[in-house]
């Protein structure tokens, strides 16, 4: 049915996220937020190494039968999620003047639950997006 094909997509994302937060700690950064939502959408992550933010959208799928799974985070997607980041950072930091970026974590489940990750930092910028 259409309610449990959604459960399975939200657990996969869920899933997803989960190994790319475990990812991104075992390169020595500390997750501050998931799933952080306000009135504009969502970004799954947001991290930080003390020194910059990372805004990382985590995109899972089982196979590539629909391409990579990096590849659905368009030029519009990307826009949405720095208006996100933008008042992120106004509401969460007072400023929008500190060092951040935009990463992609791009994730294949494999048939035996293992995670094929790949990492994007700087995946996209926020210029032209106000």
């Amino acid at each position: 049915t259409a309610m449990e094909m959604i459960m399975v997509i939200e657990s996969l994302g869920q899933w997803g996220e989960e190994r790319a937060a475990e990812f991104l700690k075992t390169k020595g950064y500390r997750i501050l937020e998931r799933n952080y939502k306000n009135k504009i959408g969502e970004i799954d992550l947001v991290a930080s190494d003390g020194k910059t933010l990372l805004f990382v959208e985590v995109k899972t799928r089982r196979s590539l039968a629909y391409g990579q799974p990096y590849e659905s985070v368009t030029r519009h997607k990307q826009m949405k999620i720095a208006r996100v980041a933008f008042v992120y950072l106004k509401h969460r930091c007072g400023t929008v003047d500190v060092n951040a970026r935009f990463d992609v974590i791009s994730i294949i489940r494999d048939e035996s639950d293992q995670a094929r990750i790949e990492y994007i930092p700087h995946a996209f910028d926020a210029s032209g997006t106000f």
